[in-house]
């Protein structure tokens, strides 16, 4: 939406959601009330009011649940992966017994988090696959699948031309000859 969009664009959504009190009104509590000089003030205020943002809708769809859980897991185990990366890099900074098992369980750490990752990207693929692939047919497949329904259509006209022939009598042929 453009900034001239914006000027134009109806105050609904949350921006009027957000004005309804202040509109009504209802004093704030953080603010003492104001005097009778100051009330029309406040009115000529409110009357050239703008909100500060317009909700505008999402420009892409929702994540599929499946592929939303896989990303889920993927950012947890991602982040547990980071955690265990920092313990392990004090305690070998710290000299703790504890740097060696934590490097060991970091490197698996590792190995799971990038399982996650090929995991959502697999279900992702997996989901397009069953329910609804986004893709657009080049032109010449569209151009061979047009030619497909018109031969279709030249034979479904063929044979109701020969059954109406048949129909009337005739030997299914368009002249005696």
């Amino acid at each position: 939406m453009g900034t001239a969009q914006r000027h134009e664009a109806p105050e609904d959504g949350g921006a009027a959601r957000s004005t309804v009190r202040w509109a009504q009104g209802v004093p704030d509590r953080e603010i003492p009330a104001c005097e009778p000089a100051e009330r029309a003030f406040g009115e000529q205020q409110r009357e050239r009011y703008r909100p500060l943002w317009v909700e505008e809708p999402a420009r892409r769809y929702r994540m599929p649940d499946p592929v939303r859980t896989a990303a889920v897991r993927a950012v947890l185990i991602t982040a547990v992966t980071l955690i265990q990366a920092v313990v392990a890099f004090l305690c070998t900074m710290a000299g703790s017994w504890l740097a060696f098992p934590m490097v060991i369980s970091g490197v698996a750490s590792t190995v799971v988090a990038t399982w996650a990752a090929v995991d959502v990207w697999v279900t992702r693929q997996v989901w397009h696959q069953r329910y609804g692939v986004v893709s657009e047919p080049s032109s010449t497949a569209r151009a061979l699948r047009r030619e497909r329904r018109a031969a279709r259509r030249r034979e479904r006209a063929a044979l109701r031309e020969q059954e109406r022939i048949r129909r009337r009598g005739g030997s299914g042929q368009l002249s005696h000859s």
